[in-house]
C-alpha cells in the first residue's frame, strides 16, 4: 500500500511516515525481545546479530542453525506471553500497539467514506459487499452484547500493528484510493505525527536503540584507546575510538575513528583475537 515518500507531501506527513516505517520495521525485533531476558551487553543482541551476519557472509559458511530470525520470519502479532522474560519490551509492545490501533480507528472515523448502500435480490438496502471488502478500508472493532451470545470482532486490528502502521502511512501521505478517503486535516495529521514519533521512541528505547552510549570494557586492539559504543535509532551500532582519526587501525576498517555497519566486523575480529592472546 505504501509508496516511496512523496516529496510533495507536507514535512509533517513525511516525518510521520518515516517514524511509522521505523516502528513496523523494528516490530519483529521487539516481539522477539519479549521472550529473551534483558542482557547487560553491548551491542544489544539485535545489533550483534547484524554483525554476526556479516561475519558469517565473510566466512562463506552455512550453519545448520539459522541466525536470529528477521522480521519477515517472525509472527507480527502481539500474543499472550504467560511468562514474559522482558517486561520492558512487553510493556512497550502493548503501549505502542494500543496507541496505533486507537489512532487508526480515529483516523478512519474522520477521513474514511462509509460503506455504500446496495440493494439485495428483494430490493432491500444492504451494505455493498464489494465496497466493504475494499482492501484499503480500515475496519473498526465491533461489539455486540446479547447475553450468552455476546461477540466481538477485532476488525482490522486482527491483522496486527504492522498493517496499522502501513495503513496510517498511506493516510498521512494521502495516497490515492479513489473516493474512499478524504484528505487528512492538519490538526489530525499533527496528532498522527506526534503519536508516530512517540511510538518510535518507545520501541527504540525498549530495544536499546535510543542513542545511548556505552564504554566498552576492552581497549582498542590497535592503539589502546578507549572504545565507546552507540546504538543509533534504527539499530545500526557504531563504535568510536577516543584516539579519533589518529587511531592506528587499518583505514579500510574504519572511518574518521569510527566503525559502523559492515566495518564493525574488522573491529570485532580484532577484539576476539586480542582476547585469545596470553596475558603479558
Amino acid at each position: 500500500m505504501t509508496t516511496p515518500l512523496d516529496h510533495a507531501a507536507p514535512p509533517v506527513a513525511r516525518r510521520a511516515a518515516v517514524d511509522l516505517a521505523a516502528v513496523r520495521e523494528q516490530w519483529g525485533d521487539l516481539l522477539a525481545a519479549i521472550g529473551r531476558r534483558p542482557a547487560a551487553e553491548w551491542p544489544p543482541r539485535d545489533s550483534r546479530a547484524y554483525i554476526d551476519g556479516h561475519l558469517a557472509e565473510q566466512a562463506d559458511t552455512v550453519e545448520d542453525e539459522q541466525p536470529a530470525a528477521t522480521v519477515g520470519r517472525l509472527p507480527l502479532l502481539l500474543r499472550e506471553h504467560p511468562a514474559p522474560l522482558n517486561l520492558d519490551a512487553l510493556d512497550a509492545a502493548i503501549e505502542v500497539e494500543g496507541a496505533l490501533f486507537d489512532l487508526a480507528d480515529a483516523v478512519a472515523e474522520y477521513v474514511q467514506r462509509p460503506i455504500r448502500p446496495a440493494r439485495d435480490s428483494r430490493g432491500r438496502f444492504v451494505p455493498d459487499q464489494a465496497d466493504a471488502a475494499d482492501p484499503g478500508r480500515w475496519h473498526l472493532p465491533t461489539h455486540r452484547d446479547t447475553g450468552p451470545a455476546s461477540a466481538t470482532s477485532a476488525g482490522s486490528r486482527a491483522f496486527g500493528l504492522h498493517w496499522a502502521a502501513v495503513w496510517l502511512e498511506g493516510r498521512a501521505l494521502d495516497e490515492p484510493a479513489g473516493d474512499l478517503f478524504e484528505a487528512m486535516p492538519v490538526r489530525l495529521l499533527d496528532q498522527v505525527a506526534t503519536a508516530a514519533r512517540r511510538s518510535r521512541r518507545t520501541v527504540e528505547r525498549a530495544l536499546g536503540r535510543d542513542g545511548r552510549s556505552t564504554t566498552l570494557a576492552e581497549p582498542c586492539p590497535w592503539c589502546g584507546g578507549c572504545l565507546t559504543g552507540r546504538t543509533r535509532p534504527g539499530g545500526e551500532p557504531v563504535v568510536a575510538c577516543s584516539t579519533g582519526a589518529a587511531c592506528t587501525a587499518p583505514a579500510d576498517g574504519r572511518r574518521s575513528g569510527e566503525w559502523r555497519g559492515a566495518d564493525l566486523v574488522a573491529l570485532w575480529v580484532a577484539l576476539a583475537d586480542a582476547r585469545q592472546q596470553p596475558a603479558a
